[in-house]
Formats: structure tokens, sequence, C-alpha cells
């Protein structure tokens, strides 16, 4: 059975037949589960759709049908936000999709936080209550901001944000799993793709603690145009990349 299944998803392109065989079989009730699921597999579903879960930072993140899956590359992003979390800090995952940026710093960061996490998609948020959970997080749904409670003004430490970054003109170039799979407000940032970028560096000052930070995900192309709008927020900022993750974060302090 293991060596059908492997054949199968190697003809449909997967790279990693065998890794991939193995998760499918490990997630599956029974035969009939299974056949299911190689089915969705071969039929273009992203891997962590299928199995119902992503591994993040060590973590098994539950995602599903319709969410945006996290990326390997956005672990760079908790790194740098861990390194800044001291204990008891406010934590706030802007944009926070199935929560595990959030979920993923209040893991490692010493002493624990108090994390909250928000996002405009209440599909995505479904899959976040159940990932911030086990630390306590406040999960809000609405459009940035607009989500969050009053007594959260002035308050928030960290600040972690992977909003979409894509321009619109290029969203249909990406690969299939993502531009058919997954949300489309997760993926598309507007025309320069950095719409959102901006409405969060703009309304940062309100909410951050003196002395807080903003992270936010951004491409090295784009990175000179997010560290202006944060700079334009009045944000003391700076760049950092990992050429590992091909990552780069742009952090704002206020």
């Amino acid at each position: 059975m293991m060596t059908s299944l492997v054949e199968s998803l190697r003809a449909a392109g997967c790279v990693f037949a065998e890794e991939e065989a193995e998760l499918l079989s490990g997630a599956a009730r029974d035969e009939a589960h299974l056949a299911e699921l190689l089915a969705r597999r071969v039929g273009g579903e992203p891997l962590e759709h299928v199995v119902g879960w992503a591994e993040f930072c060590g973590l098994r993140v539950e995602v599903g049908a319709g969410a945006f899956v996290p990326r390997r590359r956005t672990e760079f992003l908790v790194e740098e936000a861990v390194a800044l979390v001291r204990p008891g800090a406010v934590v706030l995952d802007l944009c926070c999709g199935v929560g595990a940026l959030g979920a993923a710093v209040a893991a490692q960061a010493p002493g624990g936080v108090e994390l909250h996490a928000a996002d405009i998609d209440p599909a995505a948020l479904a899959y976040a209550r159940r990932n911030v959970a086990p630390y306590g997080g406040r999960v809000w749904q609405g459009d940035l901001y607009a989500a969050l409670p009053s007594e959260l003004r002035g308050r928030v430490d960290v600040l972690v944000v992977n909003a979409p970054y894509v321009p619109t003109g290029e969203v249909g170039l990406m690969p299939s799993e993502a531009r058919d799979h997954e949300p489309l407000v997760a993926l598309d940032g507007g025309a320069d793709g950095l719409e959102v970028h901006r409405r969060v560096a703009a309304g940062a000052p309100a909410w951050l603690a003196p002395g807080g930070h903003l992270l936010i995900e951004t491409s090295a192309r784009q990175a000179p145009s997010t560290a202006s709008a944060l700079t334009s927020a009045g944000l003391s900022v700076r760049a950092v990349t990992s050429e590992e993750l091909y990552a780069t974060v742009v952090i704002g302090t206020s």
C-alpha cells in the first residue's frame, strides 16, 4: 500500500513523496479515508490542508481548507520577536490567520506573555482560537485595529504581523497550492503589495506601549518601502534578514 501511495504522489509531482505518504498514512482513520486524503492531495490541495496541521517553530499548528498555511520563512519573524519579549509582555498577532505567530512567540517566550490575536477572516479565526488556547490567548475579529478592545490601546509591547504583501498583479503567478486554496485576503497586498503594511504602520503608534516593537514580514525588494511606512508613522526602524530562510523583517520601535 505504501509503495502505491508513494507512486501516486510522485506521479502527481510531489517532490517529497515518501515523506508525504507517511504523513497521509498517519492522518488516515482507515484505508477508505486514506484514499480520500490521497485524492485531495493529488488534486492539488496543500498537504497541510489535507492532514489538518502544519509544523511551525516546532509546534503542530492546526490548519484546514480555506486557511493560509504558515511558511517556514516566517519562523525568522518569530525568532526576532522572542528576542524582544520580556516576561509578562503584551503580544499581539495582527492579521493572525490561524494564529501561528502568536502561538509560537508565546511558546518560546520566557516567563509567559499576555497573548492577543486578530484577523478579519472568521474561517481562519476558528483555527486560531484552538492554536492560541494553550497559551491563554484571546482572539478578536475585525479589520486590523478595529478588531481590538480599547483596553489594549497603548499597551502592546510586541506586535507581530505577517500581512499580505504580494502585489495584486503577481498573485496569479503564485504556486497553485496558494492561489487556488488559500484565501485571497491573506495573499493580495494591493497594487504594490504594501497597502496593508501602510495601514498597519499608520495605526501602530496608538496601540504600542512606550518602547514597544512592531515586527512585519516583507520581501527584500519591498523592505525599503515597508521601512518608509514605519518611519512615516514615527517609529525608529531597522531591517533584518535571514539568508538561510530567505526572510526579511522590518522592525519599528515606538
